[in-house]
């Protein structure tokens, strides 16, 4: 917790020193800090980073004890990665942000937006999954994909916004990133939280691309399933 908010206080330096001579694409101070203290909870919770746990298993063949439980491995897993973001949202979500709001500038939400920070933090955690379940099972064919994990979590700070907001980029390319679902992780519930963008078209986004990757590894893990390939055990 003590890096996260120090981290946190670093970035906020950043952007203090890029928006003191003026507010930037609708980011002010308060705007900033916001985003700041927003995006280090965030990034718990939403696991910017991926995880490797279901990779390690199928690298393993531990997975073909998970195929042969009477459960969809898929929603299993997402059920399982509910709960983890639920303690997450609580021991890493908010004390950053509490912090934040109790010694920086900081933009409080009108309360009629609060219900749909909810709903998009629920988008979020479930675009994320996906995100993540995708690039796990690429394990079964490539059996080691540490370097696109690696290649991933590399890539996904920047397109999500966390390391600036997507609103900084040039007009071209945030129309570009709006068009991934890498926004959907983190940029989204930041805007809809500071009201940067109308709160209806941010979520249609975040519903889409949530639904679009959860459809895309069902139909991977029905794929793999097909023929496994077992390592070890």
């Amino acid at each position: 917790m003590a890096t996260n908010v120090v981290f946190g206080m670093l970035r906020l330096a950043v952007l203090t020193a890029a928006v003191s001579q003026g507010p930037i694409a609708g980011y002010d101070l308060a705007a900033a800090s916001t985003y700041t203290w927003l995006g280090q909870g965030l990034m718990a919770f939403v696991v910017l980073w991926g995880d490797k746990q279901l990779a390690e298993r199928i690298r393993s063949g531990d997975v073909v004890v998970d195929l042969y439980r009477p459960w969809h491995l898929q929603l299993a897993l997402f059920a399982e990665d509910v709960g983890r973001g639920a303690h997450a949202l609580a021991v890493r979500f908010l004390p950053p942000v509490a912090f934040g709001a109790l010694f920086f500038p900081f933009r409080w939400p009108e309360p009629a937006a609060l219900p749909a920070f909810a709903v998009s933090l629920v988008l979020a955690l479930t675009t994320s999954f996906g995100m993540r379940f995708l690039l796990n099972a690429t394990t079964f064919w490539l059996l080691d994909n540490r370097g696109l994990h690696a290649l991933y979590t590399l890539s996904t700070w920047l397109l999500c916004g966390l390391t600036v907001p997507l609103a900084f980029f040039p007009d071209r390319a945030r129309a570009v990133l709006w068009l991934t679902p890498f926004p959907a992780m983190l940029q989204a519930p930041v805007d809809v939280f500071l009201s940067l963008a109308p709160q209806w078209t941010t979520l249609a986004h975040q519903a889409f691309w949530a639904v679009a990757v959860m459809a895309a590894g069902h139909l991977v893990l029905h794929r793999a399933v097909r023929k496994v390939v077992v390592q070890g055990g």
